[in-house]
């Protein structure tokens, strides 16, 4: 009978149990509204995220930014927008910014990532004193 180092064990433990923190929070995220689909992705030394995919993006690949509040901005690709810029941090919490949702046109210019205990993450923005926060759910 082959005996394995109690440590060996324990690694192996923690590479099963582990969520979402084994492999940090790189990776497609789903949004959890309008099934929305945000890759985040090493920038430099940051994270940032970009959306892959959406309902919406399915019927209209060709989907523009039309809630910005930028008239500037509104001609800008649905597909492919970076929705999160320079979060650095880690391993369970990040912070950066900004973050932008184009389902309701909003932005803030300072945000937080935190990675939860069941894998799930956190996204936090605020702008003075109010803040909005949203839970995504790993995919891949």
């Amino acid at each position: 009978m082959t005996r394995w180092p109690l440590a060996a064990i324990a690694a192996v433990a923690a590479t099963i149990s582990a969520p979402a923190s084994a492999s940090g929070i790189a990776g497609i995220w789903s949004t959890g509204s309008a099934g929305g689909r945000v890759e985040i992705y090493r920038c430099g030394a940051a994270f940032c995220g970009k959306i892959v995919d959406a309902q919406r993006l399915r019927g209209n690949p060709d989907l523009r930014d039309v809630r910005n509040s930028d008239p500037k901005l509104r001609q800008r690709r649905i597909k492919g927008l970076v929705v999160l810029n320079g979060f650095k941090g880690g391993p369970k919490s990040w912070e950066g910014g900004p973050v932008y949702d184009p389902e309701s046109g909003d932005g803030a210019p300072r945000g937080q990532l935190k990675l939860l205990p069941d894998g799930r993450l956190e996204l936090k923005g605020c702008v003075a004193f109010f803040c909005r926060t949203k839970i995504w759910s790993k995919i891949s």
